[in-house]
C-alpha cells in the first residue's frame, strides 16, 4: 500500500529532539516497507517554507530517499478538498469553534491521499478523520 506523507512528519524528522525525529524516521520505515512512500503538491509547498529548506534541498531529499512528489491533482482531487472544507467551516461556525482554524492544504492532502486511496501518515489524525472518514490513516505519536 502506498503511503502519502503529511508534512508534520518531515518537520518532526528534521527535529533537533533525538526523540521526535527518531520517531519520525521509524515511522517512515514502517510505511516504507508496506509500500512506497509518497507527498502531494500541497506538502512540498508547505515544506518549502521551513526554515533552511529551499526547493533544491527538496528535490534532493525527495529523489535521494526514493519518496515520490505528485505534483498532478486533478479536478476530482480539488472537487473533494472543496467540499470536505467546505463541511469543515460548517461545523466550525456550528460549533462556534475559536480554535485554530484548518487551511486549505490540510484538505488537499487529506483528498489527495483519499482519492488515490493511500494511507496517510501523518501525526496530526483529528481533521482527516472528521474531514475524510474513508482514509486510512496512520497516526504518529511522539513522546516528549
Amino acid at each position: 500500500m502506498t503511503t502519502s506523507v503529511d508534512t508534520n512528519i518531515f518537520i518532526a524528522l528534521w527535529d533537533r529532539e533525538p526523540n521526535i525525529s527518531e520517531t519520525a524516521q521509524a515511522a517512515l520505515d514502517a510505511a516504507g516497507e508496506k509500500g512506497g512512500l509518497m507527498v502531494s503538491a500541497p506538502v512540498f509547498a508547505e515544506l518549502m517554507a521551513a526554515p533552511g529548506r529551499t526547493e533544491t534541498f527538496l528535490n534532493r531529499f525527495f529523489e535521494d530517499t526514493g519518496i515520490a512528489i505528485d505534483f498532478d491533482l486533478e479536478d476530482d482531487i480539488w472537487r473533494l478538498a472543496g467540499r470536505s472544507f467546505q463541511a469543515y467551516a460548517g461545523r466550525r461556525r456550528k460549533q462556534g469553534d475559536s480554535g485554530p482554524r484548518r487551511i486549505l492544504a490540510d484538505f488537499l492532502i487529506g483528498a489527495h491521499a483519499t482519492h488515490r486511496r493511500y494511507q496517510l501518515l501523518t501525526s496530526d489524525d483529528s481533521i482527516y478523520r472528521a474531514a475524510f472518514p474513508a482514509l486510512a490513516i496512520s497516526r504518529v505519536v511522539y513522546s516528549h
